[in-house]
């Protein structure tokens, strides 16, 4: 499964497309005139020329970030990583694998924040750490008998081309 990454909006463009309407209107275009030259809608035209009449170009700066403050801080990051990286027996879990749960309860224990598991996996993929499978073997498995198997049996058994 692939994530589908949205191209991140360019705040910069988009103020520079409001300073652009707010020199507009002072030159006395008409609303419509200013969403066709920018290509914007009717609607945020009048928006923008209502916020320009009463707060001037201040009323068409940008609000800043755009959605919701992450619950972990970005300076908290690196906590985060140097805790993951003490291993998981250090943090006192049985064996050394990172689960997304393990490392939601130590981002818990360092930072007190709580993440579901794709917030935890996300997290994970900012730091840019990434999925790993341990080899499946098992604990019983015997090298030595596995070769000796190989060279005498494997040959015996198996099958051979007719003719």
């Amino acid at each position: 499964m692939q994530t589908i990454q949205r191209p991140r909006r360019d705040f910069a463009a988009l103020e520079a497309r409001r300073t652009a309407a707010a020199r507009l209107f002072a030159q006395g275009q008409r609303q419509a005139e200013v969403a066709r030259r920018l290509d914007v809608s009717r609607q945020t035209t009048s928006r923008w020329y209502h916020a320009w009449r009463e707060r001037g170009r201040a009323g068409l700066q940008g609000a800043g970030r755009a959605g919701r403050k992450p619950r972990l801080e970005s300076s908290a990051l690196p906590r985060v990583e140097a805790a993951l990286l003490q291993g998981a027996e250090a943090w006192g879990f049985r064996t050394h694998l990172w689960t997304l749960d393990r490392v939601a309860q130590v981002i818990w224990k360092t930072c007190r924040v709580h993440y579901s598991l794709p917030q935890t996996w996300r997290i994970l993929r900012q730091l840019g750490w990434s999925r790993q499978r341990p080899a499946r073997r098992a604990k019983e498995r015997n090298d030595r008998a596995i070769a000796r198997w190989k060279q005498r049996d494997w040959p015996r058994i198996k099958k051979k081309p007719s003719g």
